[in-house]
């Protein structure tokens, strides 16, 4: 970026500011931590139920089937949310937009925590995730037109923290909570950050009279394709394997619906002069392929928090909190990392920073492609925290790049499309993991069984032995056989479920070699002069 680009950037974003107000001040820098921190808040919501929703459905008495929603509605609501941010906030202010939905935030925390059977659960859930969704993208933004050039990097680290440290640590937390208190306090605990985010947002955020012009102005068709579209899409990508995809009636319904939708929305998107979202963006070479990463980032984050878990507890039989515990190796030590980006930001090309990231991100799958019976917590340390220290070098440079070439006024939208790209990478990541594991599992345990024949004399060893454990234990021989079976049966199944996520640990870690090549695709940043 030139100089005389640079002064022209910073003239337009003074014309979208309010007067008097300071790019750079303490004033902003108030105003974008307490983004941060709402944008952490809502985030963090999407996995801190995960590791209690036993206990949750107990209490609402659903079964396992049926409180999948209480993470789908959240989900669904929150990707309906983020495209509506652009034009609410632009209509209402980004002060008064961010106040109103800040406390209705809290308010849906705290009507989660008082629900009386699932039905209301869920309803309260996606009010949370709708008013929680708008925090997100305006976290973003509030860097973009807040924080100087020099200084965007430094808000980017602390965005990376709210991306990638909340979701690993909100199984921890949440399995912590639960055990030590109940699952009540999973959202009792947004009232104190909530309340301090909204004095932070009070007094840093200047006040700025309603564009009723612009709200009424609203893009109605937009509106509603996109909540179909996106809201389809995300119930199609949670639910479907659950559901056995295209098998289920509702799941290809509503991927008929979504994909009308989204083609629609798409469609009168680029049609009209003051688009919800101006999709135009993607036209831009550097912008789309940053899309790209932002979706891949997505899908490799949320896949590994998914699997993992997944993998102690159907394996080893771990608890909430336990799964916690290594989980939130994949969070903390890139605490000590993210100061340093920034400044390595200054001496190297960003590029080759987040392509370091993706290639760290993609060697701590391939270090999980090799598990055993006995390779439990303690082995995955090393992987997740491999993991940890590569996200940093990802989300910094990823968006400074993507929003070099963006202007002050296109910001919303530009926010918009990287936040929904990663979201929907951490669904299509999530419901990727989950199909593959199931299917690979049932071929792989197809597979031992055809090949039992061929190693009957060690089977029928192993079988003996156990049936022999059985009959000195107590039972009788009849008894004691059919136990040696199903102990046997076991055996075979969790082999297979082994060796299906050491696949799908490889699969990943192929997958993020191409955003590797993505990133190192976008062409040089100029350098400021």
């Amino acid at each position: 970026m030139t100089a005389a680009t640079s002064s022209a950037s910073n003239l337009a974003s003074v014309e979208h500011q309010p007067q008097g107000y300071e790019r750079g001040s303490r004033r902003a820098w108030i105003a974008v931590f307490g983004g941060l921190i709402g944008a952490f808040m809502a985030i963090l919501d999407i996995q801190i139920t995960n590791a209690s929703m036993k206990e949750i459905q107990g209490s609402l008495g659903a079964t396992l089937e049926e409180g999948s929603w209480i993470a789908t509605a959240y989900l669904v609501a929150e990707m309906i949310a983020i495209p509506l941010s652009g034009w609410l906030s632009q209509g209402l202010s980004v002060r008064r937009y961010l106040l109103w939905t800040t406390s209705l935030f809290i308010v849906s925390s705290l009507l989660c925590s008082m629900a009386w059977n699932l039905e209301s659960m869920i309803a309260f859930r996606a009010l949370q995730g709708f008013f929680g969704g708008a925090l997100i993208p305006l976290a973003f933004r509030l860097i973009l037109e807040f924080l100087p050039d020099n200084k965007r990097s430094i808000g980017m680290a602390l965005f990376g923290v709210t991306a990638t440290f909340a979701p690993s640590i909100g199984p921890t937390l949440g399995g912590w909570l639960t055990e030590q208190f109940s699952w009540h306090y999973l959202f009792y605990i947004n009232v104190p950050p909530g309340l301090l985010v909204m004095a932070m947002l009070a007094y840093g955020l200047e006040k700025k009279p309603v564009i009723w012009d612009k709200l009424k102005n609203m893009d109605l068709s937009g509106i509603i394709t996109m909540a179909l579209g996106m809201g389809c899409l995300e119930v199609v990508l949670e639910e479907g394997n659950r559901k056995d995809w295209f098998g289920s009636d509702l799941i290809r319904d509503l991927s008929i619906i979504a994909a009308i939708n989204i083609a629609l929305f798409i469609y009168i998107q680029l049609k009209k002069k003051e688009p919800l979202v101006n999709l135009r963006l993607l036209g831009q070479r550097d912008f789309a392929i940053s899309t790209v990463a932002y979706f891949l980032l997505g899908m490799a984050l949320f896949g590994a928090i998914y699997m993992i878990p997944l993998y102690l507890s159907q394996i080893h039989d771990y608890s909430p909190l336990e799964i916690g515990e290594v989980i939130m190796w994949m969070g903390f030590p890139q605490l000590l990392v993210l100061p340093f980006v920034p400044k390595l930001m200054e001496r190297f090309d960003g590029r080759y920073l987040a392509a370091f990231g993706f290639a760290m991100f993609s060697l701590s799958y391939y270090m999980n492609s090799h598990m055993s019976a006995d390779f439990a917590g303690e082995q995955m340390i090393a992987s997740q925290i491999v993991r940890a220290l590569g996200q940093p070098f990802i989300l910094v440079p990823i968006g400074i790049i993507a929003t070099m070439h963006i202007k002050p006024h296109e910001n919303a939208s530009a926010s918009t499309v990287l936040n929904v790209m990663r979201n929907l990478g951490g669904a299509c990541g999530i419901a990727l993991v989950a199909t593959m594991t199931d299917n690979l599992s049932r071929e792989h345990l197809a597979n031992i069984k055809e090949t039992l024949p061929a190693v009957s004399p060690l089977a029928n060893d192993y079988f003996n032995q156990t049936a022999s454990v059985f009959t000195q234990a107590g039972s009788d021989p009849v008894t004691a056989s059919s136990q040696a079976h199903a102990m046997l049966s076991q055996t075979m199944t969790q082999q297979a479920y082994i060796q299906a996520y050491n696949d799908v640990f490889f699969l990943m870690a192929a997958l993020l070699l191409i955003a590797v090549i993505a990133v190192l695709s976008i062409r040089k940043p100029a350098k400021t002069s």
